[in-house]
């Protein structure tokens, strides 16, 4: 009997989870809307801000994006964040922003046992590794970690990431 619950709460939770995404394609929320309701985006959306990039992520699009959450930023050299969003680093900010993001909308199904090398916004390159392999059956964007992929915006894709990722 209590698996049948179990079961019953964890199709329930996927249904909700699916009805949830499904609303957020609806309401018109877009990479900026849904980054600005999750509070593990914080520092993200404000780098964003910070780098003058708002208009340009919630614009027509479509985008992927590959999203650093708080803990992503928290990992860089100490002090490195706080320097980025000085007013005077706006250039070098908007180019490490643009480095995680791909022109178009691409899933992870998409994705899924490929190892591909993808053109950024800022304009070098990123390594998309779908294969799974030592790692999982998960992604990973140059030794990024996707570990939720997926989150569909009215104007794009979100795939949030362990890592910052550094153009060269």
């Amino acid at each position: 009997m209590e698996r049948r619950s179990l079961l019953k709460t964890a199709a329930f939770t996927a249904v909700a989870g699916l009805l949830a995404a499904c609303t957020q394609m609806e309401d018109g929320n877009d990479i900026v809307d849904i980054a600005a309701s999750n509070p593990d985006f914080s520092t993200l959306v404000t780098a964003v801000q910070a780098a003058g990039l708002v208009d340009t992520l919630k614009s027509d699009g479509p985008f992927t994006v590959f999203a650093p959450t708080n803990a992503a930023f928290a990992a860089l050299p100490e002090g490195t964040l706080d320097m980025l969003l000085l007013p005077e680093n706006k250039d070098k900010l908007t180019q490490i922003l643009t480095y995680h993001v791909v022109p178009g909308a691409v899933t992870s199904d998409q994705l899924a046992g490929q190892r591909v090398t993808v053109a950024t916004v800022e304009g070098s390159t990123v390594h998309i590794d779908g294969r799974g392999g030592k790692y999982g059956t998960g992604v990973r964007v140059n030794g990024a970690n996707v570990t939720t992929a997926d989150i569909i915006a009215s104007n794009g894709v979100i795939h949030v990431i362990d890592k910052v990722l550094l153009p060269k």
